[in-house]
């Protein structure tokens, strides 16, 4: 399928589902179908990149994740901790930036200087912009914008200044400040919801939900999905 003729979104954002059924219908644990997942947000790295997409933004731990069982969280960390370690090597050949948003000061402390290792390597590289949501909710996000605004204002913002903060501004103080919004969001396996992500920045995306199971999702599934997305009549404030 060609892409020639369609209008690419210019951020993409992705809920990441499926990993745990894709395994146990090949009778596998669960944590294998984290690993096999995680080769799939690679090589969409780089299918997303080709087509002409800016931003990607991938949900790989929320703050729900906590509650799945030890063995399972401590896969997924695992997994988080080996690849944080081979971005790097793959930001650099790729030329991506990637940043994490999140919560990440609730992760261990290896793995947060791990963040802080990719991000400082990858700042200047001027390819596909790849954010990767760690130990994020939209509204843990959200509280944390207004605990922040807070304290700018407890430090001394007039209340004029405080007025004078409409969506933009607000914007700065949530993870993804300097990040358009995302046009299309992505969720697979069958799920209809947005399960807690995004939810600021998702306000007026197109929604696109598919039964492919994350580690079956392909070059083709995100044509397909960029296919539906060009079929939408994208109408702001009724006009």
């Amino acid at each position: 399928m060609s892409m020639e003729n369609y209008e690419i979104p210019r951020h993409v954002a992705i809920i990441l589902d499926g990993n745990g059924r894709w395994a146990k219908k090949r009778m596998m644990p669960r944590t294998y179908g984290h690993a096999q997942g995680s080769k799939t947000v690679e090589k969409i790295c780089e299918d997303a990149y080709k087509m002409g997409i800016e931003y990607l933004t991938v949900y790989a731990f929320s703050t729900e994740n906590w509650k799945r069982p030890k063995e399972e969280i401590d896969t997924l960390m695992g997994l988080l901790r080996d690849y944080m370690k081979d971005c790097i090597k793959t930001s650099k050949k790729n030329n991506m930036r990637v940043r994490i948003i999140g919560d990440i000061a609730k992760l261990d402390v290896d793995l947060q200087e791990s963040i802080k290792r990719l991000e400082e390597a990858s700042k200047d590289n001027t390819g596909l912009k790849f954010q990767v949501a760690l130990n994020y909710g939209g509204r843990d996000e959200l509280l944390r914008a207004a605990k922040k605004l807070a304290k700018d204002y407890a430090a001394g913002m007039t209340a004029s200044e405080l007025d004078a903060i409409g969506e933009e501004e607000f914007g700065n103080y949530l993870d993804t400040a300097g990040i358009p919004s995302p046009e299309l969001l992505i969720r697979t396996s069958g799920e209809v919801r947005l399960s807690n992500y995004m939810l600021w920045q998702l306000a007026y995306a197109e929604l696109y939900f598919t039964d492919v199971l994350w580690p079956d999702f392909n070059k083709k599934e995100l044509q397909k999905a960029i296919e539906y997305y060009n079929k939408r009549d994208r109408r702001f404030g009724g006009v």
